[in-house]
């Protein structure tokens, strides 16, 4: 479904024509459509690392490896995308060999505190993710080293621009309709037209779909049953 289709499909929902509902209107909804997918990808299943099919780079960058520098931040991929949360991170050692650091929170640090903890440069072993997208490490590397830090991450989909007329939505194809019924939910309210209530109808279906569909897409993982423990008599 190009975007096209999509400004064609939304008016037609709207009853409505460009001058009545514009172009930049239809595409900030679609772009808004475009966060709530992503928002519920990211969050649906850790094992499966959602991105928009759009983006033309891997979600994966490097940054050099600082002596004595604990706390990275990665705000942006190599093209400007948001990055939303990291998901692993990696170091390359003073050997070129590259090693998976371990996940740490800071309430797993106790009882000594925290500037205390591995405060001595070394090899890296653990990352602490402070906020979304900015870590610690422990301890602090004692080498500099160029692009000694590879870090993997999710990011922000990729939007559309009023320009993007052959483009389509980086989702699921089954998915795009929901961009249609959001954006033209959102022009109804918008203007006060009286198919709100129908649309609002399609909106929750859409709404399910895309559950439904970021629910089980793991289909080529076998589901494993455990019984109930049961206390020996």
């Amino acid at each position: 479904m190009t975007f096209t289709s999509i400004l064609d499909q939304v008016r037609t929902f709207m009853g409505v024509d460009s001058t009545q509902w514009t172009t930049t209107a239809i595409t900030n909804s679609v772009n808004n459509w475009l966060d709530t997918v992503t928002g519920y990808a990211i969050g649906a299943d850790r094992r499966f690392q959602w991105d928009d099919t759009n983006h033309t780079k891997l979600p994966v960058g490097t940054t050099n490896l600082i002596a004595n520098q604990s706390e990275y931040s990665f705000l942006t991929d190599e093209q400007g995308n948001r990055i939303l949360t990291l998901t692993r991170i990696d170091i390359k050692d003073s050997s070129g060999i590259w090693r998976q650091l371990e996940p740490i929170d800071q309430v797993e640090i106790s009882p000594v505190a925290l500037d205390e903890f591995m405060k001595t440069a070394g090899t890296p072993q653990y990352y602490d993710k402070t906020n979304d997208n900015v870590i610690r490490l422990y301890p602090a590397s004692k080498d500099s080293i160029t692009s000694g830090l590879k870090f993997y991450f999710q990011r922000t989909p990729s939007y559309f621009a009023i320009t993007d007329t052959n483009k389509e939505p980086g989702v699921a194809n089954l998915l795009q309709r929901g961009a249609v019924i959001s954006a033209a939910y959102d022009g109804a309210v918008a203007l006060g037209l009286q198919n709100l209530q129908p649309l609002s109808v399609e909106m929750q279906r859409e709404d399910q779909k895309m559950k439904d569909y970021f629910n089980n897409r793991n289909n080529d993982q076998a589901p494993i049953f455990r019984g109930k423990n049961r206390c020996a008599r």
